[in-house]
């Protein structure tokens, strides 16, 4: 499985890449060939990887309603999100409001898939930077303005964990 996936995957990603360079609908046989060589290659190598890491993907990650609710959730909320957080770190240093620290959240999310998405977007929203997951899957986040030692999770990620929840569990 973890083979289809990847080979599938790397294939859609390079005829994405290379799209309008031929005759065949909008590649040349050669780009069909290539592609299909490089996407076995990368297949080959993420099975290898895995199978030493013991990582098996999901039924659920080949679901394409996550794929568009993903979508939605980019340039829905997390967007909406990211401006939002730009505008209050422009405020905090122009103002020169800052109390930085490091803050522990708990995220409650089940996959390790979950975790990095949520690890990811919270390095992506500025003001916030990922540093650490322990064991029991707490985050540990370098704030900007710590309004408190033990915020709430919303108050440092806002919907992010919920919509994560609904994507990858």
């Amino acid at each position: 499985m973890n083979f289809v996936v990847s080979f599938v995957f790397s294939l859609i990603i390079y005829l994405g890449l290379t799209v309008g360079s031929g005759d065949i609908l909008y590649w040349s046989k050669e780009e069909i060939i290539l592609g299909v060589i490089l996407s076995t290659i990368t297949g080959l190598i993420v099975w290898k990887i895995f199978n030493l890491l013991k990582i098996q993907i999901s039924q659920k990650f080949l679901n394409p309603f996550r794929y568009g609710l993903f979508l939605i959730y980019i340039f829905g909320p997390f967007l909406f999100s990211l401006i939002k957080a730009n505008l209050e770190v422009a405020y905090r240093i122009i103002t020169k409001k800052i109390k930085p620290g490091i803050i522990k959240i708990s995220p409650n999310l089940k996959t390790d898939f979950g975790i990095t998405l949520l690890a990811n977007f919270i390095s992506l929203t500025p003001g916030t930077l990922s540093v650490d997951v322990d064991q029991e899957n707490n985050l540990y986040i370098h704030w900007l303005y710590v309004k408190n030692n033990e915020p709430k999770i919303f108050q440092v990620a806002g919907n992010f964990t919920k919509w994560i929840k609904i994507i990858t569990e």
